[in-house]
């Protein structure tokens, strides 16, 4: 037989073992509550200050090689660059959609907006907004002009434009519209004109 002092030490072992992993275990669940609360607050930035708007966009159309404009709503954030960049968004997700009215590639997208002062913006675009753009003088100037004009009426002050490719500087967008130069707003909508 077991003496009644070993008993009573096994005894205050086990429940000390016991105690023990409870108390482990609580740590380890807080721990893990802790973690998955910090990683939620990080996955879930704040959303961006803004509201949805009803905004106008000029969309071509290659069939009869117009420019035509329509309504959209969008949500829109209330900073100048953040608010082009969701406008050009809405314009170009007309183009990536199947079937488009001027088919562009689906992974065309506009990657950043910069503001130069407070009339110029710097579009960055995807390579795929230019590598995969339907080669054409009137396809290419088109486009540019649709997203230009789309800025200017949605966006106050908006008087230059130029585009970059990936953050970079790039001859044409296809082989045809220059990409070197700033797109003056007023010479933009004077061609609009023409094709609406």
């Amino acid at each position: 037989m077991i003496p009644r002092s070993v008993q009573i030490t096994l005894a205050f072992l086990l429940a000390t073992v016991l105690l023990l992993g409870t108390y482990i275990l609580h740590v380890r669940h807080s721990e893990e509550a802790k973690t998955q609360a910090e990683t939620a607050e990080t996955i879930t930035s704040p959303q961006a200050q803004g509201r949805w708007e009803k905004i106008r966009i000029l969309v071509a159309y290659d069939d009869d090689q117009t420019l035509r404009w329509r309504d959209a709503d969008a949500f829109l954030p209330t900073e100048r660059a953040p608010r082009a960049k969701a406008i050009l968004r809405v314009v170009l997700s007309q183009y990536v959609q199947s079937p488009s009215p001027h088919p562009l590639a689906s992974t065309a997208d506009i990657r950043e907006v910069y503001l130069l002062g407070q009339d110029t913006l710097l579009v960055d675009t995807s390579a795929a907004f230019a590598d995969a753009h339907p080669s054409g003088v009137l396809l290419e100037q088109m486009t540019i002009t649709s997203l230009i004009e789309t800025l200017t009426a949605n966006l106050q002050g908006v008087n230059r434009v130029k585009f970059l490719v990936e953050g970079r500087e790039r001859e044409t967008l296809s082989g045809h519209a220059d990409l070197m130069t700033y797109y003056s707003a007023s010479e933009v909508h004077k061609f609009a004109r023409e094709l609406e």
